[in-house]
């Protein structure tokens, strides 16, 4: 019975009909191993070319023993080979020596890059993205801003200055679009799989080009996002002076942290809160790494520090005494207060409102709240809030409303810029889009005067499905002309006036003597009860909330 040709002998027999067949008939079964052997070595061997330069010359040497008559075409062909062998490896040479002297990057299409492997690489992280700059409302560039003009001036200062931008380092560079019900999606080429502090320096480098090549001036981070835990207190504080060593170096001279503020939630010793956890220990541990982060942010020129309280509440009043969790945490403010005056730290302190999550009921529920508990522990001239959109939707407010009262209690710090999605219960930090609501946000915040020394932090991350790099710069611009754009309504608002006008006459007639006689103080309810039958029933006008709605509307 014949036996069918062996997988490899068919191969090789394709090789030699097509490349051997004009050989004289003697040599083709020398050839016929010699190219066999040369194609298991290619396909079994990673040093190959090696390989094949020797392999070929023995076989070929035996070639020519075994049939002299055919030696000179062999030699022949064989120079011809070795040729360009040569030649293959002089190129190989030339090509080696050009990557090498050409400059590290890191292609963001490419996750095999090897980009990860030097602990002091210094590569671009963002090639082929340029610096962003203004390229108008008509502009069809993903990669340029439309509304957000920095040098612009409206309303007597810089746009800039009016915004103050700020880019939250968690989300951007630690954010990996993982969720409750998900794996992560997101694996940028910088990333080499550790929390290492070599992984943190390379974050730390990306960051900074991110925020050169948007062209911002502040950033904002949490302690253990920038460096990582160490076994102990002392290790962690070390981790985090190298990394924050070279943070200052990149800093320069123009950018700095808009705010700093440390993660007090995400660690298991915290799952009872810091400032408000049941045991003095954890309490004391709380207290240390919020001291070292008041003193890096200090370092870095922070403008502001921010006290978030994610654990800071409670999931049930069973085994809760309320009371003396906010005792504990106006001590725990009131030694924060302390410190940053004694370290000669000027940036102002700044509580975060958000009703739940991950605690059932958070202590800093909302505006109002906040502002009660700072009155009540005389706290009200050591801090000022930080607004977050999203923190006002999970709390039944809008973000104006918010904003609104804040200011009105001059509290108004600093703004999360983000947004929730309305069929959706949790917080997802969601860029802002809605240019009716920056104009909402806006219009408070040129009621203010502008919030300096505070700013916008886009506290938002991209979501779960958008995993390209371009996508991180895309979202940031987006974000950043939607407010620059509220703005510009704001100024046809107050240049049209017909909304400011529709609101003077719904309160005009506390313009009168009586009026001024009631905002004063001395209206009182004899003196009201006189009025009120001497004038008889009162007529009441109409609110005119649709009329507002359309004026509002007109200037989007």
């Amino acid at each position: 019975m014949n036996k069918q040709p062996k997988k490899g002998r068919r191969c090789c027999s394709k090789h030699l009909s097509k490349s051997s067949t004009h050989l004289p008939r003697g040599t083709r079964k020398h050839t016929f191993r010699i190219v066999c052997y040369i194609r298991r070595v290619r396909a079994d061997h990673k040093g190959r070319e090696r390989f094949f330069i020797y392999t070929y010359r023995d076989f070929v040497s035996l070639a020519l023993a075994e049939s002299p008559s055919h030696s000179r075409y062999l030699h022949e062909t064989m120079k011809m080979k070795a040729g360009r062998i040569l030649l293959l490896l002089l190129c190989l040479n030339v090509v080696t020596f050009g990557v090498i002297a050409v400059p590290q990057t890191c292609p963001a299409s490419d996750l095999e890059s090897g980009c990860s492997d030097s602990e002091e690489w210094k590569g671009e992280f963002f090639p082929g993205i340029p610096k962003i700059k203004y390229e108008g409302p008509s502009s069809k560039n993903p990669l340029s801003f439309k509304w957000y003009n920095a040098e612009e001036e409206i309303l007597g200062k810089k746009m800039k200055d009016w915004l103050r931008f700020s880019v939250a380092f968690w989300h951007t560079f630690r954010g990996t679009g993982g969720d409750p019900f998900g794996a992560p999606t997101k694996n940028w080429p910088w990333e080499d799989g550790t929390n290492s502090v070599a992984m943190a320096k390379r974050r730390m480098r990306a960051n900074f080009e991110f925020i050169n090549k948007l062209g911002v001036d502040r950033w904002c981070f949490h302690d253990r996002d920038i460096a990582p835990d160490g076994e102990t207190l002392e290790e962690s504080n070390k981790n985090l002076d190298e990394v924050v060593a070279l943070a200052k170096e990149l800093q320069g001279s123009k950018i700095r942290p808009l705010w700093g503020t440390a993660q007090v939630f995400l660690h298991p010793r915290y799952m009872h809160g810091g400032a408000t956890s049941p045991e003095v220990g954890v309490y004391a541990y709380a207290a240390a790494q919020v001291k070292k982060a008041i003193e890096v942010t200090h370092y870095l020129g922070g403008e502001n520090y921010v006290f978030w309280g994610g654990r800071e509440g409670y999931q049930s009043l069973l085994n809760t005494d309320m009371g003396r969790e906010l005792d504990h945490l106006a001590r725990f403010l009131e030694a924060a207060v302390a410190y940053k005056k004694k370290i000669g730290f000027n940036g102002t302190l700044l509580i975060e409102p958000k009703p739940q999550e991950p605690t059932k009921h958070q202590y800093d529920w909302d505006a109002a709240t906040s502002a009660n508990f700072l009155r009540k522990y005389g706290l009200i001239g050591e801090f000022k809030l930080n607004i977050e959109c999203n923190h006002a939707t999970l709390s039944g407010h809008s973000c104006h409303h918010e904003l609104e009262t804040a200011r009105l209690n001059g509290l108004l710090g600093n703004i999360d810029a983000n947004t929730g999605d309305p069929q959706t219960g949790w917080d997802t930090d969601q860029f802002l889009t809605d240019i009716a609501e920056a104009t909402l946000v806006m219009l408070t915040v040129v009621k203010n005067g502008g919030i300096a020394p505070g700013g916008f932090n886009f506290d938002a991350k991209l979501r779960r499905e958008s995993t390209d790099v371009e996508d991180l710069f895309i979202a940031h611009i987006s974000g950043m002309d939607t407010l620059a754009r509220g703005l510009r309504n704001v100024v046809k608002l107050i240049e049209d006036g017909s909304l400011d006008e529709l609101v003077r006459k719904r309160y005009e007639s506390f313009d009168t003597e009586i009026g001024a006689h009631i905002e004063a103080g001395k209206g009182d309810f004899e003196y009201l009860e006189k009025k009120a039958m001497e004038w008889g029933e009162p007529k009441v006008p109409s609110a005119k909330q649709e009329l507002a709605e359309m004026l509002f509307q007109s200037v989007l």
